[in-house]
């Protein structure tokens, strides 16, 4: 039995299988649902029995099945054809149609595949898909079980098809490539943040399990002599006073180098009471507090306490305020953490990048910090209308 062409002579029945390949563009980025609906798209509009798309892989050797019509659909992502092999291979390379209307095994371009079962095919076209500027993305496959006479119209239409299905799927490829350099720089930021904090945690133990112990040990003895000195010098007595004061002083800055370095309330209280200790720290402004508990990965965490810490401090040092309000909220996409003051504000575009007063306002670190988790850094402000800064990040 001998068939004539793709059947699609009717110019309706040609621009309805247009339209739906437009339509499974359309859908979405996802290159292996738009490759499999076009494949059957393609063979229910064209009588054909089996339709492949063969995507060229990102090192540009060899070609991967993404799309199939049943049954071959269970080998999608199974099947490679080397660049140069096979029909689909030569197709590639030469970036040319192929027709072949019977007794393919005698023509040299063929390679027989196990798994796509050639012997049960009798005729087949096979087109380069390729588009304006993202060049050739792969091969497009049409198979018949009957003889099948495939005209020029039907590689034009087949070729058209194909530099559709090629636009799409570069996009889709710089969809996915863009998606996993966004992960990748995600894992980047979180092992960036994670290694800071680790190395933080271990200066912290070490001035903690150092420097303070023997500071301790300092002040103890010079307890015990100033206690047992009786008949010593005025002089002698003075020095040790002044040693003990610094002593304390020293210990008081070492607390503070600790508290620096790591946040301890982070991991006792987690984020959201260790911010409402953050704002009862503040003595200088009455800050009302309105946190939400959100479970967050640590580095998220300790970038949001961060930005708080710094926005609150701004308070202090630059707004002359009365009243702060610190909050958290947590929804399904986004933790927002905002500080809001009554002070004097500041004209906003100061706060610009490039413009003076950005740097003494510390707002670069907090955009840095909110940058490395994924999230943004926005701040309003009028003079006399205080400020409010708001931290953005997407929920993990």
């Amino acid at each position: 039995m001998t068939g004539h062409g793709l059947g699609l002579a009717d110019p309706e029945r040609e621009n309805a299988l247009l339209v739906g390949i437009i339509e499974a563009i359309s859908a979405g980025p996802e290159l292996g649902p738009l490759a499999g609906n076009v494949a059957r798209l393609i063979s229910e509009a064209t009588a054909t029995d089996v339709c492949f798309v063969h995507v060229l892989d990102d090192a540009g050797g060899s070609l991967t099945l993404v799309g199939a019509t049943p049954p071959f659909d269970r080998e999608v992502g199974l099947i490679q054809l080397p660049i140069g092999e096979g029909v689909s291979g030569w197709v590639a390379s030469h970036q040319q149609p192929v027709v072949i209307v019977e007794n393919k095994e005698d023509d040299p371009r063929y390679r027989y595949f196990p798994q796509l079962r050639g012997q049960d095919y009798t005729s087949m076209v096979s087109v380069p898909m390729a588009s304006h500027p993202g060049g050739f993305v792969g091969t497009l496959n049409v198979h018949t079980r009957d003889r099948r006479e495939f005209t020029d119209r039907d590689v034009r239409l087949l070729t058209s098809i194909g530099s559709l299905v090629a636009a799409a799927l570069h996009q889709a490829r710089l969809h996915r490539r863009l998606a996993t350099r966004e992960r990748a720089l995600e894992r980047f930021a979180e092992q960036v943040i994670a290694a800071q904090e680790s190395e933080r945690r271990r200066l912290a133990a070490d001035i903690h399990d150092g420097i303070t112990q023997r500071l301790f040990s300092l002040r103890f003895h010079l307890d015990a002599a100033s206690d047992a000195l009786t008949e010593a010098p005025d002089f002698t007595a003075e020095q040790l006073v002044h040693a003990r004061r610094l002593t304390r002083l020293t210990l008081d800055e070492a607390r503070a180098a600790i508290n620096g370095l790591r946040p301890p309330v982070l991991d006792d209280l987690g984020l959201a009471d260790a911010l409402a200790s953050l704002a009862r720290s503040i003595a200088a402004v009455e800050v009302t507090v309105d946190v939400e508990e959100c479970r967050l990965p640590e580095h998220v965490e300790i970038a949001l306490y961060r930005i708080a810490q710094e926005a609150l401090q701004n308070v202090v040092k630059h707004a002359q305020a009365s009243q702060a309000r610190l909050e958290l909220r947590c929804d399904r996409d986004e933790v927002s953490l905002q500080v809001t003051d009554d002070g004097r504000g500041f004209d906003g575009l100061a706060l610009l990048p490039g413009h003076v007063g950005a740097s003494g306002y510390g707002m670069g670190s907090m955009a840095e910090r909110a940058e490395l988790v994924g999230g943004r850094l926005e701040v309003w402000s009028r003079p006399d209308q205080g400020t409010t800064v708001i931290a953005k990040v997407p929920f993990p």
